[in-house]
């Protein structure tokens, strides 16, 4: 989640970009709002038509923030748009992200109004992000695996107990995530977002029981579906685990390193088969 510091034209203007189009489509709802101002007034609403238009300061400092900076998101310009285009259907909604990183400020922007929570392994990169961007709401997780137990956990996870569905917390699956803040696994996800933990060393965490985790609570949430999106599908870890827990009959699309899937839930028919 956290890329290397690099330059990028072509993202930084499709970030203007699509700060511009959030930045209107504001601006419209402002001025529909407006209209209704004396409504409010008479109905004991401290709202005024100045206050009412006015940007948000979050989305103003977003915007600010990514015009000015040399330091742009990991993923391409492509990969972006295929969140953001549900991003814009969804919004406001609950958006869990595995990663704390540079894009973070903007996928919280583009969620504006709903809750966006991310998870992070590392505390002082969690502390040096909040000095910067206090609005973020963040958490830290602890892994307890490593990539070099990929082929041990990926056949542990063909087990009868990783396909129960329930709540990972309780799971019996190795796979499981288990010791995450209480309000991730009561939270009803409309998008889940793995691009965290650190994968590219032998003695990383790996993406192992991110990539499982997000599809159970997808799966264990009451009714819906959960679009769930996996960055790096082109290492090896992310590749596997996705097509196994996430599963190829549910995966809409791949753009770049990009993996877009959408998983219903099975609470409503615990007969459903782990992948269709």
């Amino acid at each position: 989640m956290r890329p290397k510091t690099h330059s990028s034209l072509s993202l930084k203007l499709l970030l203007i970009c699509v700060f511009i189009v959030f930045l209107l489509l504001f601006v419209l709802r402002s001025s529909l709002t407006s209209s209704n101002v004396s409504t409010l007034a008479s109905s004991g609403s401290t709202c005024s038509s100045q206050k009412c238009n006015k940007l948000p300061s979050s989305v103003a400092k977003s915007l600010i923030h990514y015009t000015t900076s040399a330091i742009t998101p990991q993923q391409t310009p492509k990969e972006i748009s295929v969140t953001s285009k549900i991003l814009d259907k969804k919004s406001p909604c609950n958006f869990l992200v595995f990663g704390l990183g540079h894009d973070s400020l903007m996928w919280h922007t583009l969620n504006y109004g709903g809750r966006t929570i991310f998870l992070e392994e590392d505390e002082a990169w969690i502390e040096q992000i909040k000095k910067r961007f206090p609005m973020l709401e963040s958490y830290h997780v602890t892994y307890d695996t490593k990539v070099n137990q990929a082929n041990v956990l990926i056949e542990a996870g063909k087990g009868t107990e990783c396909a129960t569905i329930g709540d990972p917390r309780y799971s019996m699956c190795q796979l499981a995530l288990k010791g995450l803040p209480s309000e991730i696994y009561d939270t009803k996800w409309d998008l889940i977002m793995v691009d965290a933990p650190t994968g590219y060393y032998e003695d990383a965490p790996g993406r192992m029981t991110a990539i499982y985790t997000a599809g159970m609570m997808a799966r264990n949430r009451e009714d819906g579906e959960t679009h769930v999106f996996v960055h790096d599908v082109n290492r090896d870890i992310e590749d596997k685990f996705s097509r196994e827990f996430l599963c190829e009959g549910y995966m809409k699309k791949q753009v770049g390193r990009l993996r877009h899937f959408t998983i219903p839930s099975h609470k409503s028919n615990l007969d459903m088969p782990f992948c269709p």
